[in-house]
């Protein structure tokens, strides 16, 4: 039955002009995403999870190992802006994809956008490093919602098939994660920052001209819409038997309530690290008595967004409105999960190199390597196997592209054999920070199967307690933190396995939590107001970053004030609350879908 369905599924592929090689029961188009997400990866994650550390390490003159300087305030400003702004700036990509470029060509523009960028960063001046953040904010905007676009449009007549193929895909996003942190990580902090930076950029480069050279394999998937497409999709008329999908289009005052709030949310974002970095208070006009203007406009942009919510939602009949309802109450409370779990960008990476002791030597320093080896080899050889099972099947069509793979994993498998061959030559040997931002694409990769099947099994809970589940299980991660560092004083470490157990519960949480978003919103959501509502939810991951940002950059302030014990409770307590209230939601949460499961 399975052979017979990926017949019919080449057949029809054949019939649209699109490669219908099968790799692993799938089009060879899939494995070609999956390699341009899987070096955007790579380069996002290697650069991220440098930036926080090289901007507050210490300014060693003349030495390829200094950093800026900066307090964690000022480093957790500027990250959080940038963070928020990479899921806002995808709202704006997909729709000038949906009308004007279409999903090819929006991947493309994005990804020499993201190459500029990193090559920017590989410059060691504050100039450089703020075109370079600009330029990946904007490349992420047109590059990050299009990929997907192309692989729905791929599978659109073979939806049985479209969950493995995003599950293929989700692996190539932990894969280039793993080994971006891991390289870029390592050559940073051994070699010096441009290696690390330079690095993601040559990466992001390679993966950008392998998916331009596999044009062929697509056909016209992802083509800008032609003038009669465009005409269809304005002319597209509401089912006028089905009152839930009656339009609900803007008023005026919406969109200019819209406009005032974008500004603001916007001033807001750009005026932090202008005011905690150079003193720039662009929004010192807003300020109320001892209440700072970016806090005045932030409330204010806070109180119209909700009164606009609020107005639309009366708007609509009652089973779309309580649904809408339920994804805004999702939507809340996923804000406090990235709150705490983005500490992996901001206050773990500090705490990893400031108080976790990472040198090992003789017997520990044997198995580290011997474990790092596996975590390398193996995945990275299984990977190679699927480039090998690619390039056989799509040589002829696209030989361009295929080499620009070759080349590609002949450069990781250099890079990360020596690597290797140089821990294992080495008597002593200090881990370095980045290292354990791996752990949670190797738990994902790991666990991620298996909370699969849990779900897929009559133990499958409600999406309330799903959620309050995810919220709890990353909330004893930071707990086991808070014990570990309990009655820590100057000049004592503590033991990595602290931060290697946090990082497992952490990733437990996610995937408890996190696939279970997307999908109600496209459950719950009609069809014409999936792309507002995806917004919003995008929107609330953008606030919860900044928060994390924001709260991340307080490490050494609140760990003078009180402890690090406490400041690793904070994110113990909060979504603790927050994920029993939400499973204490879930009558209420199911009365509002209306039978949705």
């Amino acid at each position: 039955m399975s052979q017979t369905t990926d017949n019919s599924f080449s057949a029809e592929l054949e019939k649209q002009g699109i490669d219908g090689h099968m790799v692993l029961g799938h089009p060879s188009g899939l494995f070609v995403l999956f390699f341009t997400e899987m070096w955007e990866r790579f380069s996002f994650y290697g650069m991220r999870v440098l930036l926080v550390n090289f901007l507050t390490t210490a300014i060693i003159v003349g030495s390829p190992f200094s950093g800026w300087g900066w307090d964690p305030v000022q480093a957790g400003a500027l990250y959080g802006t940038y963070a928020m702004l990479l899921y806002i700036s995808p709202i704006f990509g997909g729709i000038l994809a949906d009308k004007y470029l279409g999903y090819r060509y929006a991947v493309v523009i994005g990804a020499a956008i993201m190459t500029l960028g990193h090559l920017f960063m590989a410059f060691n001046t504050p100039l450089f490093l703020y075109l370079g953040l600009a330029a990946l904010v904007i490349g992420t905007g047109f590059f990050k919602p299009n990929m997907t676009s192309i692989l729905s449009e791929m599978y659109k007549g073979f939806p049985q098939k479209k969950d493995g193929a995003y599950t293929i895909f989700y692996m190539g996003v932990n894969a280039g994660a793993f080994f971006g942190m891991m390289l870029c990580g390592y050559l940073a902090e051994k070699i010096g920052w441009h290696w690390g930076f330079g690095l993601a950029g040559i990466f992001m480069l390679l993966g950008t001209l392998q998916f331009w050279f596999a044009k062929p394999i697509f056909g016209k998937i992802g083509d800008p819409p032609t003038a009669e497409q465009r005409a269809a999709a304005k002319a597209q008329k509401w089912d006028t038997s089905n009152p839930d999908d009656k339009p609900n289009p803007f008023t005026k005052l919406d969109t200019f309530l819209i406009v005032v709030m974008t500004l603001l949310g916007l001033g807001y974002a750009f005026n932090d690290p202008l005011s905690k970095i150079a003193n720039i208070d662009i929004l010192s006009v807003f300020q109320i008595g001892d209440y700072a203007g970016q806090y005045v406009a932030i409330l204010t942009a806070l109180v119209l967004f909700i009164f606009v919510i609020i107005s639309r939602l009366i708007r609509y009949t009652k089973v779309v409105r309580d649904r809408m309802i339920a994804v805004i109450i999702f939507a809340f409370f996923v804000i406090f999960f990235w709150m705490s779990f983005e500490q992996g960008a901001s206050s773990l990476v500090l705490f990893a190199r400031d108080y976790v002791d990472r040198s090992l030597t003789g017997n520990s320093l044997l198995i580290f390597n011997t474990i790092n080896t596996l975590l390398t080899v193996v995945p990275l050889a299984l990977i190679t196997y699927v480039v090998f099972k690619l390039t056989k099947a799509t040589f002829g069509k696209a030989p361009l592209s295929n080499w620009v793979q070759i080349i590609c994993f002949a450069a990781l498998w250099a890079i990360a054999g020596w690597m290797l061959y140089k821990e294992f030559t080495a008597e002593s040997s200090e881990i370095t920070v980045s290292w354990f931002s791996i752990l949670n694409s190797f738990f994902i990769i790991s666990f991620a199967n298996m909370v699969s099947k849990v779900w897929e099994s009559k133990f499958n809970p409600p999406a309330s307690v799903k959620y309050g589940l995810g919220l709890i299980v990353m909330a004893i991660g930071f707990g086991l933190l808070a014990f570990g560092a309990h009655g820590l004083h100057a000049g004592v470490k503590v033991s990595m396995v602290w931060l290697v157990l946090a990082y497992l519960f952490h990733t437990l949480g996610e995937l408890c939590l996190s696939p279970v978003g997307l999908s109600y919103v496209s459950k719950l959501v009609p069809a014409r107001m999936i792309a507002f509502m995806f917004g919003m939810w995008y929107l609330a991951i953008a606030i919860g970053n900044k928060l994390a940002a924001i709260l991340g950059g307080q490490i050494e302030n609140i760990t003078k004030e009180y402890s690090l014990s406490t400041f690793f409770l904070i994110f113990t307590i909060v979504p603790v609350v927050a994920g029993v209230i939400v499973i204490l939601l879930h009558p209420l949460v199911k009365k509002l879908m209306h039978g949705v499961r």
